[in-house]
């Protein structure tokens, strides 16, 4: 297909390809690559380290940019964020030997799309945002939460998306469709739905109801999956597919090819909402619909933020659970004695206020909190994924150095 583009940026985005390539095949990138696969599937010989760029990108990636038109501009992003981490931070983040346009399907559940109300500063950045809700009441509103579910498969965007790849740097970076887990959230849904209040107080004011709703949920994740598989849109998560919560799906454990079924990807899940209840009723009104969910996939990543020290007892009973968040607000140590010689991964989240909090990195804090940890785990498998960081004060040698320091409490301590 044509595509009109400047001449200056596609010269452009065929360099950022080389470099791609050449940096993909990097013995630094093989090796890592090797030790992602090891890791995952738990015979690493050191902890993993993956700092997420999702939430300060901005302030990273723009002045890099070189291309004037608006579409070669998004595809020289996409570009730069294949090996961005590896070149400015050096951790562990590998780079692919491709270049992956994203599928596009998913599910609104109920035929309700979820509808903010956001809120930008005088630069036009995003301030903020609330959820529109849909449900006041459980009860007087249970109806519309019976509508059928929405599942939408889109071929033809990615499709388009890999000509035009393909038409200007195919010749040399192959292009290849993404793949990324099946993902399932049902207590965010909820929460988009009806508020975190009236989530609560529906536990209480109309269980019954609260636990149908909850069992649609999970027929409806279900279906959207059978409805995947039905569409032949399913792709291999045993590469450099993405898995939530800043991590990688590398592993020989699951299907790489063929007719492929949910059983045979990575899932992941959290509940990061149920926070706020107890233990027995995070048993009696969430876990027994995660655990239907969680039964569809080969291999499981759990948790984001939730402490889920807390509701360990259930959550531990989850078939092929292979990682399991460790965030800022979990008991670390008793995670660690818990998972010490275990086949889940002790998926470890520092606080970000280390990196993203104050101009300066203060190094002698983040050493003592980031030692804490790699003496608490040892004996785990450890990975360390730096999420949740909103700004670094356009300082990419903090970054760089932050990365230095969690290397260097690895070498210290883990092996010791």
């Amino acid at each position: 297909m044509g595509f009109i583009m400047l001449q200056k940026d596609r010269e452009r985005l065929r360099e950022l390809a080389r470099k791609q390539l050449e940096i993909a095949n990097s013995p630094k990138n093989k090796e890592r690559v090797a030790l992602w696969k090891r890791h995952n599937t738990l015979v690493g010989e050191r902890p993993v380290i993956h700092i997420e760029i999702d939430t300060f990108w901005q302030e990273v990636l723009p002045p890099l940019l070189q291309c004037e038109g608006e579409e070669a501009r998004l595809l020289e992003l996409t570009l730069l964020r294949q090996f961005s981490n590896m070149e400015l931070f050096d951790d562990d983040k590998v780079v692919p030997e491709f270049f992956p346009v994203q599928p596009v399907n998913y599910a609104t559940l109920f035929g309700h799309a979820v509808a903010t109300t956001s809120a930008t500063g005088s630069d036009g950045s995003s301030l903020g945002h609330h959820f529109e809700h849909f449900i006041t009441d459980l009860e007087d509103d249970f109806e519309k939460l019976m509508q059928p579910s929405q599942y939408v498969i889109d071929k033809e965007t990615p499709c388009k998306n890999m000509q035009v790849a393909e038409e200007i740097f195919g010749d040399i970076l192959p292009v290849r469709m993404g793949a990324a887990c099946l993902s399932a959230v049902p207590t965010q849904n909820v929460v988009h739905w009806m508020g975190m209040e009236t989530m609560f107080c529906s536990m209480y004011d109309y269980p019954d109801e609260f636990k149908q709703m909850m069992d649609k949920i999970a027929d409806d994740y279900i279906e959207f999956y059978r409805t995947l598989e039905r569409e032949g849109v399913l792709l291999p998560t045993t590469g450099f597919a993405k898995l939530d919560q800043g991590s990688l799906c590398f592993t020989d454990e699951l299907k790489d090819q063929g007719v492929l079924t949910s059983h045979d990807l990575w899932g992941h899940m959290d509940s990061q909402e149920s926070v706020g209840v107890s233990p027995d009723m995070f048993a009696e009104f969430i876990f027994p619909y995660y655990r239907r969910i969680a039964d569809e996939f080969g291999l499981l990543s759990y948790g984001c933020c939730e402490p889920v020290s807390a509701s360990w007892e259930y959550i531990k009973t989850l078939p092929n659970l292979r990682k399991v968040s460790i965030s800022p607000w979990c008991d670390e140590a008793f995670m660690a004695e818990q998972l010490r010689g275990s086949r889940t991964i002790f998926h470890r989240k520092p606080s970000p206020n280390y990196l993203g909090v104050g101009e300066l990195l203060d190094e002698a804090a983040f050493r003592e909190h980031i030692d804490a940890t790699v003496k608490t785990a040892k004996g785990c498998k450890l990975e360390i994924s730096q999420r949740d960081v909103y700004t670094i004060n356009h300082d990419v040698g903090k970054v760089r150095r932050y990365v230095e320091i969690i290397r260097e409490s690895i070498e210290n301590h883990w092996s010791i």
